[in-house]
């Protein structure tokens, strides 16, 4: 799935990202941490992979579009 970096706190690794559709969902630092980032800026596109729905929907991995999802079945797209 791909988002927009919305917000990023350096310190904590944290941050969001805004889908699509203008819905902003939180990352924690082990998300950030999962795609092998230094840095995010906001408006940056990114690559996600999300876990549950609604309200509990959740960001587990962020990385930059053009890096590899190594859990993906082709090591590119997440699923």
């Amino acid at each position: 799935m791909q988002a927009t970096a919305f917000t990023f706190d350096p310190a904590t690794r944290a941050g969001s990202v805004l889908l699509d559709d203008g819905t902003p969902v939180p990352f924690d630092a082990a998300a950030f941490d999962a795609g092998g980032l230094l840095l995010l800026r906001p408006g940056q596109r990114v690559r996600i992979r999300t876990e549950g729905a609604g309200e509990a929907r959740r960001v587990v991995f962020v990385t930059l579009q053009t890096f590899p999802d190594p859990t993906a079945a082709d090591g590119v797209n997440d699923r």
